[in-house]
């Protein structure tokens, strides 16, 4: 659905502040914050090149210029840095806000330096996060963001891991060594497909505004979407959401922050690429500033990587195993006034990984459905979203339509995730 530009400006302020004096950076008291940005991170580790998996990476007194889209706008903003996974200080110089204008460059009347307690760098302990102080900058809906890190030492000295997001379908930038935060140009760029070191944006925003998190799996993720195009399915949750909102009588009521929360490879019940989501749910769930609605699409790695072949070796776990991780996730939730709505796996049949090619059996797709059902009939979550029934081939029900596959069979195309957004049901995330 597109949405003019007057249709949001109606909804949040589009217009870039002054640079805000020392007292308007401080936090205010009441002040609501929401996310409008997040990631879901995992352990990159340093040394020698392991046997699979991504080869380890190094910055050497250089910027990252790191790009996010945001879901919501709001006319203050604060970043938060994560060494979650470090296990030595991460030594941060400078860092800077801005909206970003094309590829590595930024709009330099919007460059806001950030500050850590009042001070220009800040040093973040071994796994614990760094919250900016606020700066003003009016930052739009589904904007561009271009978030400055410049690290003054050398992380290929130490074998301390570092905090990523990977696969992260956004072009990002690594400047030649310097500190150029908030520069208006990055000197000879180059580029990668990860954010490091970066947890969530947040906005102030309206008492009444919500926020969903999306926690899942690679479908989550976005995998084998178009990179620098935002067409994973949260995104287009998002954009429905402030269509919504944009045509309420009460838009504040309607608003809602979309934070994706996905990492490929994951499991509800065992660790794999990145901590399970039973391990990182506090972290990428629970404690994102606003959160009201979580919506949880996970066990489908719980299946496809266990069994001969899979990952670790594990033998795939029972459809009672993995509904009983879901509903300690759902417990968990309710224990924070936050409502959980769960999203049925979607079908599988035909799966071509080769590093995984037992991903699929027919055993384990009947796993898949009766965790499906519980979902549908078992009344633990607050709601539930049928991606199975609407993205299945009714000819072949253990198929995806094939308008919607991706090459792989297992992920979707462009067209699959849009359908995916179009089949929540907006009521469920009312506040």
């Amino acid at each position: 659905m597109t949405i003019s530009q007057a249709a949001i400006a109606a909804v949040v302020l589009c217009v870039v502040a002054d640079v805000p004096t020392a007292a308007a950076q401080a936090g205010r008291a009441g002040e609501h914050w929401v996310g409008t940005w997040a990631t879901a991170v995992v352990p990159r580790l340093q040394g020698p090149p392991p046997a699979q998996g991504p080869a380890p990476i190094n910055f050497n007194r250089q910027t990252l210029r790191q790009i996010v889209h945001t879901s919501i706008g709001g006319d203050r903003v604060r970043v938060v840095l994560s060494n979650a996974f470090g296990t030595a200080p991460l030594l941060v110089g400078a860092a800077n806000v801005a909206l970003r204008q094309k590829e590595a460059a930024i709009v330099p009347s919007s460059a806001r330096a950030l500050t850590f307690g009042g001070s220009a760098s800040t040093t973040v302990a071994a796994g614990a996060i760094a919250v900016s102080d606020p700066v003003g900058l009016a930052v739009p809906a589904f904007a561009d963001l271009a978030v400055d890190i410049f690290l003054p030492g050398d992380t290929g000295s130490s074998s301390s891991p570092l905090t990523t997001h990977s696969g992260a379908l956004q072009t990002s930038y690594v400047s030649t060594p310097g500190n150029f935060s908030g520069a208006t140009e990055l000197p000879m760029p180059a580029t990668m497909q990860s954010w490091f070191f970066l947890a969530r944006v947040e906005v102030v925003a309206p008492e009444p505004v919500g926020v969903v998190v999306t926690l899942g799996d690679s479908i989550t993720d976005g995998s084998l979407s178009t990179s620098d195009t935002n067409n994973r399915w949260p995104d287009h949750l998002a954009k429905r959401l402030m269509a919504q909102a944009t045509a309420a009588r009460a838009p504040q009521t309607a608003m809602m922050g979309v934070l994706n929360q996905g990492i490929a490879g994951n499991r509800v019940l065992a660790e794999g690429v990145g901590p399970s989501a039973l391990a990182r749910f506090d972290r990428d769930a629970l404690v994102q500033s606003g959160v009201s609605h979580i919506v949880v699409l996970e066990g489908i790695n719980d299946f496809g990587l266990g069994g001969p072949g899979g990952l670790g070796g594990l033998p795939p776990p029972t459809a009672a195993e993995v509904v009983a991780g879901l509903r300690q996730l759902i417990e968990r939730a309710h224990a924070h006034g936050v409502k959980v709505i769960g999203g049925t796996m979607l079908p599988f049949e035909g799966t071509n990984l080769s590093v995984f090619p037992t991903y699929y059996s027919t055993d384990k797709d009947a796993r898949r459905q009766a965790v499906n059902e519980w979902i549908r009939t078992g009344k633990a979550y607050d709601g539930f979203i049928d991606f199975d029934l609407a993205l299945r081939d009714p000819s072949h029900p253990s198929q995806l339509l094939p308008q919607f596959k991706a090459i792989d069979n297992l992920h979707l195309n462009d067209a699959g995730y849009q359908a995916m957004a179009n089949v929540v049901n907006l009521a469920l995330l009312r506040r």
